[in-house]
């Protein structure tokens, strides 16, 4: 759900810290602070990365599950062959449905552990420590 809110404000807590941080009372990056990271070309180019992967995949599992659909419409006869004992293509490009998705989203957590999250940790760590 999106929402027109600004990012918190910046706090300027001058009571001495617990011992254990509470994350309501720590201070938080400035909306100026969220603007000028946002359009920082670090930023920029964690964006990208994230696009490059995630729109090609998007598109490309779409146009198989609609190819899907689309066989299981209009090719009745095809996706009735059987492939081997009572397994027929419609089951096995069913099945493949399942497979791709898994696939897909594992590649992805691969994909966003080496790709995307060191990026997101150095952007992170700075407005921490700028806050």
């Amino acid at each position: 759900m999106a929402t027109d809110a600004p990012p918190p404000e910046g706090g300027t807590d001058t009571s001495p810290a617990p011992s254990t941080p509470d994350p309501s009372t720590t201070a938080q990056p400035t909306t100026a602070q969220f603007v000028e990271v946002q359009e920082s070309p670090e930023f920029g180019e964690l964006r990208r990365t994230y696009r490059s992967f995630a729109f090609p995949l998007t598109v490309a599992f779409i146009a198989w599950y609609l190819l899907y659909v689309l066989l299981s419409n209009y090719a009745g006869g095809f996706m009735g062959t059987k492939v081997f004992g009572n397994i027929n293509v419609a089951l096995v490009l069913g099945l493949a449905q399942f497979a791709t998705t898994f696939l897909i989203a594992w590649y992805y957590a691969r994909h966003a552990a080496r790709k995307l999250d060191p990026k997101a940790d150095v952007i992170k760590s700075r407005m921490e420590a700028d806050a």
